[in-house]
């Protein structure tokens, strides 16, 4: 049984989490590149598999433009935190992972697969390593034959905490980029492993490009 501690945390927190999301948001000078072929994917009706790293979490609720998602979110009290401040956009959530319920998880995903909304991952979570893709994203593509859209955030100024994934917190007044891949779509002649390491090369591509076009500016990415 929750604490009443833990259910103050989880009924106030959220909310203030959200605000601070809003907030960091409308402080940035945001802008969004590469999103042409998903805009497209919308309008034909297609929901896509959207695909991104852990560390950039915090503001990826803000770049989504589209006709409704659920996220893959950790069973633990973190992942309850999670789930209920991206309640407040709008955005459903999967409980699981990759060590907590995942196969009941990804049968979830599996399910929601048939329903007219847009999937998330983040392939590295919940624990890591940091940057490398596991195998649920690939057996959703898979199954689902959705196809997969990396996505990566990048910002000129913020704090990198000494988490596993080295979690980004952007500072206000920063410039910041929002970046789209090309859409992959499952080969059902590759095996998963074979797709997995197409995916990989691609979330780890769309990241850089987004990092550098920063330069641009004459600013480094945090």
């Amino acid at each position: 049984m929750a604490s009443v501690q833990d259910k103050l945390l989880l009924g106030i927190a959220p909310w203030i989490a959200a605000k601070i999301i809003a907030l960091l948001y409308r402080a940035l000078q945001p802008e969004t590149i590469g999103d042409g072929p998903l805009k497209h994917l919308w309008v034909e009706g297609r929901p896509v598999i959207m695909a991104f790293w852990h560390d950039q979490l915090l503001l990826m609720v803000k770049g989504y433009r589209g006709p409704g998602a659920k996220v893959l979110i950790s069973a633990s009290k973190d992942g309850e935190l999670i789930a209920r401040t991206m309640g407040y956009f709008k955005i459903g959530a999967v409980r699981g992972s990759s060590s907590r319920g995942g196969r009941a998880a990804i049968r979830e995903m599996i399910a929601l697969s048939r329903e007219p909304l847009d999937l998330a991952f983040t392939p590295d979570g919940p624990k890591g390593p940091r940057h490398v893709a596991k195998p649920g994203v690939a057996q959703l593509a898979k199954v689902s034959s959705r196809p997969v859209v990396p996505m990566a955030f990048a910002c000129s100024h913020g704090h990198r905490f000494q988490s596993w994934d080295r979690f980004l917190l952007p500072y206000p007044r920063g410039r910041a980029v929002y970046r789209f891949g090309e859409p992959l779509l499952y080969d059902h002649e590759e095996t998963v492993e074979a797709f997995l390491l197409r995916l990989q090369a691609a979330m780890d591509d769309n990241t850089r490009r987004a990092r550098e076009h920063l330069s641009q500016y004459g600013l480094s990415a945090v």
